[in-house]
């Protein structure tokens, strides 16, 4: 019984179950494959319809739910809202396999929107159960097994397509199965007693508040940090197990002030978002990160209709899904070299995301003119690389600067507006109710889009290495420590 209660306390327990749930949820062997099912024999719809109907449904959900979400997520404690996720995972699946027609669809892509917007849990509860020292490894193992997951769930389901060994719909109950598995891991994670924002410990200071590292020393973040890793996992589990024993007794805690109500923790988040994006550099990147994200989804999200365009999935053999397990490999490995890779990004970085932009749009014009399936999976790689590549530069840029607290709202502000973005573009291009635009327009007002940010952010670039330039230029040769203020980050 103590081994067990043992393991219980130990921070990779819930990290397992998390990955558990991670990996099941997110083999989706259909996935790749979703526009050739739903505009075939078994839901008879045309590709107008998916892309002009029923898809646009999930950018308009997943915006609508994304803030209520995200404050519930926090204030539910993230395990209520994992369970959440994994429930509507299951209906978002079940409908698409037993439900026909247009609203039916529809309906489908709103809970998908919900599962999405539910996702911040997932990455969010792992940091409210363990030591901050385990952070770094627990995040590792979390978004490797999500990337894996969807690797094996591509893998299988070209294996399955190619060789004719089940049908789509036996896939989708492959994955109904699958995602059982995930909900039953889910279930048995321990509930965390504190969360970031409306659950927090407190050791006589409030941890939301105090600056950026930027406008101090930088042991403001540090010991914010450290009052967080205050009490391990074994004491936050053991009193979990003392509640349930208990019948749900609260326990008293030395040092812990009040719950902060709604109000005072919205009226913070203000306070946090306000100081924050007062940081030009901070700025400039999570503008980068909006749009870029924005174009990203879009492109993601209506590839497969470019795809069925140029290759119709009913006269060829199609390797959807051996283009996402590449793609997501090649991804993956991308965004972790360039963490090996030291280069002055605050000098340098603008003028990558110009340059590296200009080459995703390069790769999207490439796939909308040429016509050839293979210039068109090749291209889809190359735009997703570049992607990641990029996007894990701002991800660290931003994180640098930044406490836990004001890491998760800065990303949660990014998102938000990116998701802004892409419900103004979806209703004005590709909703039925707006343009309906045909795939091959849509997906030149990508190529354009991506090209419009290429230029802005290449010419802000050249201007901040002139700054740079110049400013070295005017320093004196005695003088060889850094301007005030400035911080330098490698990754």
């Amino acid at each position: 019984m103590e081994t067990v209660k043992g393991w219980r306390s130990d921070w990779r327990f819930p990290t397992a179950l998390l990955c558990i749930n991670g990996f099941f949820s997110t083999v989706k062997p259909v996935e790749p494959f979703l526009i050739p099912f739903m505009t075939g024999p078994d839901k008879n719809l045309t590709t107008e319809q998916v892309n002009n109907q029923i898809f646009p449904v999930w950018t308009y959900s997943y915006l609508s739910v994304l803030v209520p979400v995200f404050l519930l997520t926090d204030w539910l404690r993230y395990k209520p809202v994992v369970i959440f996720q994994c429930i509507n995972l299951l209906i978002t699946t079940s409908m698409l396999l037993w439900t026909n027609g247009v609203p039916a669809m529809q309906a489908m892509q709103f809970f998908y929107g919900v599962v999405t917007a539910s996702e911040v849990a997932y990455f969010a509860y792992i940091y409210s159960v363990i030591d901050v020292k385990r952070f770094r490894k627990a995040t590792s193992y979390s978004r490797s097994v999500q990337l894996l997951g969807y690797t094996v769930g591509s893998v299988l389901g070209q294996l399955l397509v190619s060789f004719d060994l089940m049908s789509y719909k036996n896939m989708l109950v492959l994955t109904l199965a699958l995602i059982s598995v995930a909900l039953l891991a889910c279930c048995f994670l321990p509930m965390p007693r504190q969360s970031m924002f409306f659950h927090r410990r407190h050791t006589g200071q409030n941890t939301a508040t105090g600056d950026m590292k930027g406008d101090d020393d930088g042991s403001g973040d540090a010991k914010r940090q450290t009052r967080r890793s205050n009490g391990s996992l074994e004491e936050r589990t053991g009193e979990n197990v003392a509640e349930e024993e208990d019948g749900g007794k609260v326990l008293n805690e030395k040092g812990r002030k009040a719950e902060e109500s709604c109000g005072q923790v919205l009226i913070q988040l203000w306070r946090d978002f306000c100081h924050c994006y007062s940081s030009r550099q901070l700025l400039y990147w999570s503008v980068w990160w909006a749009m870029a994200t924005c174009g990203y989804n879009q492109t993601t999200n209506y590839v497969q209709v470019l795809w069925e365009h140029v290759q119709p999935s009913q006269n060829y053999s199609i390797y959807n899904g051996g283009v996402e397990a590449v793609s997501g490999l090649m991804s993956a490995a991308t965004a972790y070299g360039i963490g090996h890779i030291e280069v002055r990004w605050e000098q340098w970085g603008e003028l990558a995301l110009g340059g590296f932009s200009g080459l995703g749009a390069a790769a999207l014009f490439a796939m909308t003119f040429i016509g050839n399936i293979w210039v068109c999976y090749t291209g889809y790689v190359v735009f997703k690389c570049l992607y990641m590549l990029l996007i894990t530069i701002a991800m660290y840029q931003i994180a640098a600067d930044l406490s836990m607290e004001r890491y998760a709202l800065v990303f949660g502000a990014n998102n938000f507006v990116a998701l802004a973005l892409q419900t103004i573009i979806t209703s004005v291009v590709v909703d039925s109710r707006g343009l309906g635009l045909a795939i091959i327009p849509q997906f030149t007002i990508y190529a354009s889009y991506f090209l419009v940010i290429a230029v802005v952010f290449s010419l802000r670039g050249l201007f901040t290495i002139r700054r740079v330039t110049t400013s070295k230029r005017g320093t004196t040769p005695s003088d060889k420590s850094e301007p005030p203020g400035f911080v330098e980050h490698r990754l």
